[in-house]
């Protein structure tokens, strides 16, 4: 194929082979965020293990499983970008799923030694579901351009169906099997992962060309995008009290309304993330509307309903707030990919995704501690849940500076396109040289 015909070569949207694709990302969406969101289940039958065996701090020992599985699946995000460059999609994925039921599988048989859990169940599955999740977003600019923001949206609805099915699964694992064979039946569910890596190739006239070249392993050509810049420092520092909510809640309710039941709220902000995210992927596609804009509205939304829960007057306005939240939660995920790709095109998208969700890492994990410090320090939620939604107010003002630049190359249906014999994406080279 030629350097022209490359540089015109565009997919249609969909076809079966598209929504088989749009399925897999799903499931890998839901298998690896429905389990980070569920781990308290898990969370609450190790700390009674550790506790049983005469452990003092059993409860934090058992947390810090979890934060490292997120902080692992998140911070390794770069690694998995540049890696499904280097690699391609499909061996990428292939090998996150693989090192995700390896470290599972292993977990099962260590759930008494809560120091190997670390390197197992939260770095090693920590590293292997980040390496598959990146791709399952990457692969849907391949397939969709005019409804890419609705794919998108229904691939991260994924996390918020796993995230309501999944807790009452593993209660009834966990109730009939105990923790081992939870955990090697999640194993198994793992290799989800893996299979979806067969899924994700390239469509079928993607042009293909030889790499006799080397390749810079970053690419610092998205580095050159100053709205991606800018982006990429807004967005990570507004959400250093995203997960404020989520791990508090319960027991700030507790607080405020002592005879309520806060695990509803946590229901609440899944089940609106969920219509959230289908409802704003399909908005963001329309012609006319800023992506970029909408995800602000949805920082400043988020922010300031996050801090009016410390005023809430009655429990039906708990309810309503946090349903917003989720509704706003829901428009910020869902549009991650495709401003990824508007900002840097396919060939940036990978490792532009990437870098983002390995720079949200250390906002996203610091946030929760620092709120339970306010709280021991002053005995209330009051300062921890004001202070948690001021950074998405002045992150999402901050991202009205990317107004001030105008892309770098011309795009089309949102996606940059460059003149010359190296415009053709080299991921989708890569990926065909796969097939």
């Amino acid at each position: 194929m030629s350097a022209a015909e490359a540089d015109e070569w565009r997919p249609r949207d969909g076809g079966l082979r598209g929504w088989l694709v749009v399925a897999a990302s799903f499931c890998v969406n839901g298998l690896v965020f429905g389990l980070i969101n569920s781990y308290s289940v898990i969370y609450a039958r190790l700390q009674e293990t550790l506790a049983a065996e005469g452990e003092k701090d059993a409860s934090s020992m058992a947390a810090l499983v979890g934060s490292l599985t997120i902080g692992a699946t998140f911070s390794l995000s770069p690694v998995a970008g540049i890696l499904t460059d280097r690699f391609g999609l499909k061996r990428t994925t292939l090998l996150g799923g693989t090192l995700a039921v390896i470290g599972m599988t292993i977990s099962s048989f260590l759930t008494h030694t809560v120091e190997a859990l670390y390197v197992t169940y939260g770095i090693l599955f920590g590293i292997g579901a980040s390496l598959a999740y990146t791709p399952s977003l990457a692969v849907l600019g391949l397939y969709f351009r005019e409804r890419l923001g609705l794919v998108n949206g229904i691939v991260c609805t994924g996390s918020s169906v796993f995230t309501i099915t999944l807790p009452p699964l593993l209660g009834y694992l966990l109730a009939h099997f105990d923790l081992p064979w939870t955990l090697r039946c999640l194993a198994v569910a793992m290799a989800g992962l893996a299979a979806a890596g067969f899924l994700f190739t390239a469509p079928e006239g993607a042009p293909v060309k030889s790499s006799n070249k080397k390749q810079a392993i970053v690419n610092w050509a998205i580095w050159k995008e100053k709205r991606y810049v800018i982006w990429t420092i807004c967005i990570p520092c507004s959400l250093f009290g995203y997960f404020v909510p989520y791990v508090h809640m319960v027991k700030f309710v507790e607080e405020r309304f002592p005879n309520e039941d806060g695990t509803i709220l946590i229901m609440c902000v899944g089940l609106t993330s969920g219509v959230g995210r289908l409802l704003f992927g399909k908005i963001g596609d329309l012609p006319r509307v800023n992506r970029i804009l909408l995800q602000q509205v949805s920082f400043i939304s988020m922010g300031a309903m996050t801090m009016l829960l410390v005023w809430a007057p009655s429990w039906p306005w708990m309810i309503a707030l946090v349903l917003g939240i989720g509704i706003f939660d829901g428009c910020f995920i869902s549009l991650i990919g495709p401003i990824a790709f508007d900002l840097c095109g396919q060939e940036g998208a990978p490792q532009a995704i990437g870098f983002l969700l390995g720079l949200m890492a250390i906002p996203m994990t610091l946030g929760p501690p620092l709120a339970g410090i306010l709280y021991d320090k002053t005995a209330s939620y009051q300062l921890a849940f004001l202070l948690s939604g001021l950074p998405s107010i002045l992150g999402g003002l901050a991202l009205s500076v990317m107004h001030c630049f105008k892309k770098q190359q011309p795009t089309t249906n949102g996606v940059q396109i460059t003149k010359g014999p190296e415009s053709a994406s080299l991921l989708e080279l890569q990926i065909q040289e796969e097939k």
